[in-house]
């Protein structure tokens, strides 16, 4: 249950893009063509796919205060956390560099497609986004931090590959000119982020739900609370007076 609620919760709710405006820069300029955007589309998904666990494990047993204690008592006080970016940053750039390659090999067309956006994948805020995300959050275990990656990226998929089949049907229609462009493409993708926002309360109604129970079983004991002190309290002042009178 909790890696199903975290996949759905990084694609719809915490979409990169659409909550928090990650990665804009790839999201606008290769979203022309919808071949285009699902090239890039998969892949981000393969990098935060590989990158986020790699990170998770990073993060467990080098970066984190006492993490290198599995080297011996003495490193238990170490604290690397401040080359949290660097490492990040070098494990992204790794697999983006074997992303490059592999497309470069088996799709040339796609490659040349793609430009120079495909290697910026590496500084790209949305992959970096996911292993940070990933990090503040404090994700328990390597098959969680699995999980968000690749719902991450398809979140990330999802918004590129809508975008770009809207701007390749909105050519045939009658946009004002002011608007033409990136001007259109912003109002769309603001709406689309509203539309993505009501997705908030999805996974929330369960919560409330149980708050509630848990509110009204609170009154309830504390009636009942309330109705047995008073009765205990004269029993305590009936016996009282029978041990006055015994006296």
């Amino acid at each position: 249950m909790e890696h199903l609620e975290l996949f759905f919760k990084s694609i719809f709710v915490d979409n990169m893009v659409f909550a928090y405006f990650l990665g804009m820069c790839s999201y606008l300029a290769v979203s022309k063509k919808v071949s285009t955007a699902v090239g890039l589309g998969a892949a981000v998904i393969f990098v935060l796919t590989v990158t986020v666990p790699l990170n998770w494990l990073l993060d467990q047993y080098i970066l984190q205060r006492g993490a290198l204690v599995w080297l011996g008592p003495e490193y238990a006080d170490y604290d690397l956390s401040f080359l949290s970016f660097i490492l990040f940053i070098a494990t992204i750039a790794t697999m983006v560099q074997l992303v490059e390659i592999v497309v470069e090999k088996f799709s040339p067309s796609l490659y040349n497609s793609l430009g120079i956006f495909l290697p910026l994948i590496a500084v790209n805020c949305a992959i970096l986004g996911g292993s940070l995300f990933m990090q503040s959050r404090e994700i328990e275990t390597l098959g969680l931090a699995l999980n968000y990656g690749f719902s991450s990226g398809i979140g990330w998929f999802l918004a590129i590959l809508a975008i770009a089949a809207i701007r390749e049907k909105i050519r045939y229609s009658n946009v004002p000119a002011p608007l033409r462009g990136l001007g259109i493409t912003f109002i769309i993708t603001g709406l689309m982020a509203i539309g993505f926002m009501s997705f908030g309360g999805m996974l929330t109604g369960g919560d409330d739900a149980a708050q509630e129970v848990e509110v009204a079983a609170a009154v309830t004991q504390e009636n009942e609370m309330s109705n047995t002190v008073p009765s205990e309290v004269v029993s305590q002042e009936t016996q009282a007076e029978v041990n006055e009178t015994i006296e």
